[in-house]
């Protein structure tokens, strides 16, 4: 039975732990001649509804690297574009590849296209969910000497796809989030009643992002405006003063402390450069990862 990733919920603790291990792995063998090729002869269809740097490239280098092969695929250059259905290519590209990753921009395209695919469909980034940023991210807190388990993650800023996705995983591996954002831009709520039946893990919402801050292992920012937001950007910017990562708030955190930001970055709104740049940041060792832990990903639902 094929399997998909469309969300942190699709997986279990122990496949979370697994994929870091995996990502790891194939971290220190560093791509050389020498490396295996589990998914030599193997294609993935990359469909991108939204534009894309890291998503695109680590993904299309990850299957290289496992001996397979990567076809970018925009709306100009498929019949998507022209209004086909996407359940009609969905079933199409399952007669001709052996997986599926899509950016796009609502979460029922993904799921759509999944539900009618016979090949395992990847999340690579929706409206509501952005799994593989997460497993990267947790990825980089664990080679930064992090429990995982126990963890104390502050989440500043919007409560948005990368945030749900930090709300599932706090859930299911157990470890403590605290997400400051200002009232009305809190995580999905739907998205915190179904992680929360989990019973693991404690998230709580808070408004002062010091309150968020004080004593985290790890310190996590994202845009204020993402992709699609961009007429909302004068308001958001209103909304979200205060909610900067800059060095008064990294002194609040613990002293070990990590800094994490998927990119882009808006230096100045909801992170200083002094803070990108600085020693806590681990944000370019953390877009990196991306490319390891999605070699883990497509090994495993490729080879499932």
């Amino acid at each position: 039975m094929k399997r998909d990733l469309l969300r942190i919920l699709d997986l279990s603790d122990r496949e979370i732990l697994s994929l870091i291990r995996s990502g790891r792995t194939w971290k220190r063998r560093g791509g050389s001649p020498g490396s295996p090729r589990p998914l030599a002869g193997k294609s993935l269809a990359m469909i991108f509804q939204k534009a894309s740097t890291r998503t695109r490239v680590s993904f299309e280098v990850a299957m290289t690297r496992l001996g397979g092969h990567a076809l970018f695929l925009s709306p100009q250059d498929t019949q998507i574009g022209r209004g086909e259905p996407i359940l009609d290519t969905a079933r199409v590209l399952s007669r001709y590849v052996d997986a599926v990753m899509i950016r796009t921009f609502g979460h029922g395209t993904a799921v759509e296209l999944a539900a009618a695919a016979t090949v395992p469909v990847i999340n690579g980034l929706t409206d509501l969910h952005h799994p593989c940023q997460i497993l990267a991210d947790l990825m980089t807190a664990a080679e930064r000497g992090n429990d995982l388990r126990k963890m104390r993650v502050a989440f500043i800023g919007d409560g948005n796809n990368v945030a749900n996705s930090w709300v599932e995983a706090a859930h299911v591996l157990g470890f403590d989030l605290r997400i400051a954002c200002p009232k009305g831009y809190e995580p999905d709520a739907a998205v915190r009643k179904d992680a929360g039946r989990i019973g693991r893990g404690e998230v709580r919402i808070v408004r002062d992002p010091a309150e968020a801050a004080r004593g985290a292992d790890v310190l996590y920012t994202d845009v204020w405006t993402s992709m699609g937001q961009e007429g909302e950007a004068r308001k958001r910017l209103a909304a979200f003063k205060g909610y900067c990562v800059d060095a008064a708030l990294v002194r609040l955190a613990d002293p070990g402390a990590i800094v994490m930001h998927c990119l882009p970055a808006h230096r100045g709104e909801e992170i200083t450069d002094a803070v990108l740049e600085g020693p806590h940041s681990a944000v370019f060792d953390e877009a990196e990862n991306r490319l390891h832990v999605q070699m883990a990903v497509l090994e495993k639902l490729i080879k499932h």
